[in-house]
């Protein structure tokens, strides 16, 4: 392992992802992995009746990396909206392509290491993925039931 990629605070965010379990009704699930490197994460959500991600559960089979992306989504998905989320997603990706600047999500500056390794970048984005498609589709789903 490197130590400015694997770094303490990366191991201890993979050590303690909050709402590590899958949700038993969710709204919508998304899953995505990684082909690189096989590492897959799967999101559960709720929505509120005003869109917003009230419930969520995670399955996390991933690197240190995976995990410590995983946690930090967790830690701050509740009550954001399909599109903070797809926004938030949108700008990891650029962000991690040094095509634009580090994403408005707390810790996300923990990643600045992994800029220069483009293999790891996947892993990394696997939880903002499932998680703006799950919300998109439960906000979708709350939205109908509603007409």
């Amino acid at each position: 392992m490197s130590a400015p990629l694997y770094n303490a605070e990366i191991l201890r965010l993979a050590a303690t992802i909050p709402h590590h379990e899958r949700l038993p009704e969710p709204m919508a699930t998304a899953e995505k992995r990684s082909p690189i490197c096989g590492s897959r994460v799967t999101v559960d959500v709720a929505v509120d009746d005003s869109g917003r991600v009230s419930e969520v559960g995670l399955l996390v089979r991933a690197c240190a990396l995976g995990q410590a992306s995983s946690s930090l989504l967790a830690a701050n998905i509740l009550g954001r909206t399909p599109a903070e989320l797809a926004a938030t997603r949108d700008a990891l990706t650029a962000w991690l392509a040094r095509e634009g600047d580090a994403p408005d999500w707390p810790g996300m500056d923990i990643f600045t290491p992994a800029l220069d390794y483009t293999a790891r970048h996947p892993s990394i984005r696997l939880a903002f993925e499932a998680a703006a498609e799950a919300a998109a589709e439960a906000a979708d789903t709350a939205a109908k039931a509603k007409v």
